[in-house]
């Protein structure tokens, strides 16, 4: 798939609603479909370990067809920073997702995370990619 192609796809609020049926995503706010680009902001409603949750974040940083990089501005993360990056050679085109978070409640917050929400993001993101990608 083309470096465009695939940019643009993963910013695609349809693309993303699609790719997280499973934990019943839905833009609620702010960009609800289409593409969402630098300074916009999207709230999304999903349910994730059988419990509702909102989450806002804004599109920060993009360079076109390059990288974007979306951050939480509100939601259940005491810090959430979603890399997103684009690379076109010979073989075709690869995105590279880089996650940097942390969790609410201190101590307990940082276990959480080695113990269960490092792996849950990274399989949900890993899911999500190969939908956008077809494999």
């Amino acid at each position: 798939m083309p470096k465009s192609e695939l940019f643009d796809l993963a910013r695609s609020i349809d693309a993303h609603k699609v790719s997280m049926a499973q934990s019943r995503e839905e833009a609620v706010a702010g960009v609800t479909s289409g593409l969402i680009s630098l300074g916009e902001e999207v709230t999304w409603r999903a349910w994730h370990f059988g419990i509702p949750l909102r989450m806002t974040s804004r599109i920060t940083r993009m360079e076109e067809p390059d990288y974007f990089v979306d951050e939480q501005v509100m939601g259940p993360f005491r810090s959430f920073r979603h890399v997103h990056e684009f690379n076109q050679d010979s073989g075709g085109t690869t995105m590279v997702d880089r996650i940097e978070f942390a969790a609410p409640f201190g101590p307990i917050g940082r276990l959480v995370e080695k113990l269960v929400l490092a792996r849950y993001l990274r399989e949900l993101i890993e899911a999500r990619n190969r939908h956008l990608t077809g494999d």
